[in-house]
């Protein structure tokens, strides 16, 4: 017999302990980048004791459990993220971080704990699944490509005679209700990629800018002509965001410097827009310093693609979170969040979704609550073993015998 929807949910609710344990460890040591090995091995003794097939990475400290069901059948991958951000955490949290300018700012600690909740719920239901379950615990979301290091070394194929077919991951949001699932069709988070750029002029007195070629008013044009050309050229039911971020020019009050540098974010809901802002923004900073007679150094280091949720998986969510916790912890998000996310590299392979779990803390209101990658965020772990049994229960699912 299926396991139920208050069933599965009690018995997350029920191993809640373990859940907040491993979460609390892993937040009081944060790591960064692409090799965690404290973090990892916190994951691996985690995973110890279940009948889980684990591998780690080799070009990073990644790490890949297979849970077989009891008959044979599809793939199906739940994903979590363990790195932190270069942040110094001043919650005062009695598990608060002990790495100086280290902090689990993103809630990937809780991600982590809720997937290792998941695998022990699937593991004591091994009979009920008809195929297989991929844990991918991932290094170096943040900024540092983790989930494409892993796809590259075969992760879809880990089950060489199911590849993975189906895909979900949970990302706890601390300025959504507590408890909440959130979740869309289509674009979830944006595309983000960065720019830099060198306006080259030619240094002089201060007291005769005519001698010289000041860069700075040149700089100071392209920003303004940069938010010019995102109001009138780009479609508003395809947006962009660009933002200049970082400006350094000069070193003393009476000296016109050689070069500006400038750089900053491009943040797009689609490959289309992606492809022309990129090159818009090169373009019009580029004549922007022509016009000054000028020469305008150009680099654009492309970032995550756009996390496209597939339809049909949007709507599941949205009809398991239900099951489990009712309709109103259930929502549809209007619009996508302009943040980017690294699964957006799976979710090009496989057809699957990414969901918000709401973590506002108790007496804070989600508008006003510290957001993720503050100093201050706290997130809630009172609705972690709801995040437990969700991704549990797609799983399920999928793979139902």
């Amino acid at each position: 017999m299926p396991i139920s929807a208050a069933d599965l949910l009690s018995a997350a609710y029920n191993d809640a302990d373990r859940t907040i344990d491993l979460r609390r460890a892993l937040h009081r040591q944060p790591e960064i980048g692409l090799h965690l090995p404290r973090t990892q091995a916190t994951v691996l003794d985690a995973f110890a004791g279940l009948p889980i097939e684990v591998t780690t990475g080799t070009s990073t400290t990644s790490v890949v459990g297979v849970l077989r069901g009891a008959r044979p059948g599809p793939t199906y991958l739940l994903r979590a993220d363990m790195d932190a951000l270069p942040v110094h955490e001043d919650t005062g949290l009695p598990y608060a971080s002990e790495i100086p300018g280290a902090m689990h700012a993103c809630g990937h600690d809780t991600h982590v704990a809720m997937l290792l909740g998941a695998a022990r719920l699937l593991a004591e239901r091994r009979d009920l699944l008809a195929g297989q379950v991929v844990f991918m615990v991932q290094p170096g979301e943040e900024g540092f490509h983790g989930a494409r290091f892993m796809l590259e070394e075969g992760l879809l194929d880990v089950v060489p005679a199911a590849p993975v077919s189906g895909a979900f991951a949970l990302h706890t949001i601390a300025t959504l209700p507590s408890g909440s699932i959130n979740v869309r069709p289509g674009p979830m988070l944006a595309a983000a990629d960065q720019w830099r750029m060198t306006v080259r002029g030619r240094g002089g007195h201060a007291s005769m800018p005519h001698a010289a070629a000041d860069p700075i008013p040149a700089a100071a044009e392209i920003v303004l002509a940069l938010q010019s050309m995102v109001t009138r050229r780009v479609d508003v039911f395809d947006p962009a965001v660009v933002t200049v971020a970082h400006i350094a020019a000069g070193s003393t009050s009476n000296v016109i410097p050689d070069t500006a540098f400038l750089e900053g974010t491009i943040r797009t809901l689609s490959a289309e827009r992606r492809r022309d802002v990129v090159a818009a923004v090169q373009r019009v900073a580029t004549h922007v310093a022509a016009a000054h007679e000028m020469t305008l150094e150009f680099e654009h280091v492309e970032g995550y693609p756009v996390t496209v949720n597939d339809a049909a998986v949007a709507a599941q969510v949205l009809e398991t979170a239900t099951a489990l916790l009712g309709e109103r912890a259930t929502s549809l998000m209007p619009v996508p969040l302009m943040g980017a996310e690294d699964f957006s590299y799976v979710l090009q392979r496989v057809p699957g979704a990414m969901a918000f779990l709401g973590a506002c803390p108790p007496g804070q209101e989600p508008e006003t609550a510290p957001p993720n990658h503050s100093n201050l965020v706290v997130f809630d772990e009172e609705p972690l073993p709801a995040g437990v049994a969700l991704y549990a229960q797609m799983a399920l699912q999928a793979l139902a015998a």
